[in-house]
C-alpha cells in the first residue's frame, strides 16, 4: 500500500467517528474528538523517521504491553511517548482491523462522555 493510500485509509477511519475533526497540528494532519482532545496524529516520516505512522494516546499501562506484543510495529513515539502514547507503523502492510481497534480506543480514551456514548450507541 502506498503512503497516500494508507493516509487516505487512516483519514476515513478517523473521520468516521462521531464529531471527529481534522486539522493541521505541528504541520501534520491531526484528528480531534469533537472540539476536544487529539486522538490521532499522522507522523509522515516525522523528522526523517523511516516510516509513516500514526500516534495514538492510550490509557495507562497499554503502551508497554502493545510494544511487547507487536515489536517493530508499535513503538514509543518521541515527544508524547512519555505520556503513554503509541506509534503504529502504517507503511509495512499493517493489520488494519487492529489499527481500527486502536484508533477507536484512543478516541474513547480522550472523548467526552457525550461522544463516547454516541460511539458506543452505534455499535449496539
Amino acid at each position: 500500500m502506498s503512503d497516500r493510500a494508507a493516509i487516505d485509509r487512516l483519514r476515513a477511519l478517523c473521520l468516521s467517528l462521531p464529531e471527529a475533526g481534522e486539522r493541521l497540528s505541528h504541520g501534520s494532519p491531526t484528528w480531534f474528538a469533537g472540539k476536544g482532545k487529539v486522538f490521532a496524529m499522522l507522523a509522515d516520516h516525522h523528522h526523517g523517521d523511516a516510516h509513516l505512522a500514526v500516534w495514538l494516546p492510550m490509557p495507562p499501562g497499554f503502551q508497554a504491553t502493545l510494544m511487547e506484543e507487536h515489536p517493530g510495529w508499535v513503538f514509543k513515539p518521541p515527544y508524547v511517548g512519555w505520556r503513554g502514547w503509541i506509534g503504529v507503523v502504517l507503511d509495512t502492510d499493517p493489520d488494519w482491523a487492529q489499527v481500527e481497534e486502536w484508533v477507536r480506543g484512543a478516541y474513547l480514551h480522550v472523548a467526552g462522555k457525550k461522544l463516547r456514548q454516541q460511539l458506543l450507541d452505534t455499535e449496539t
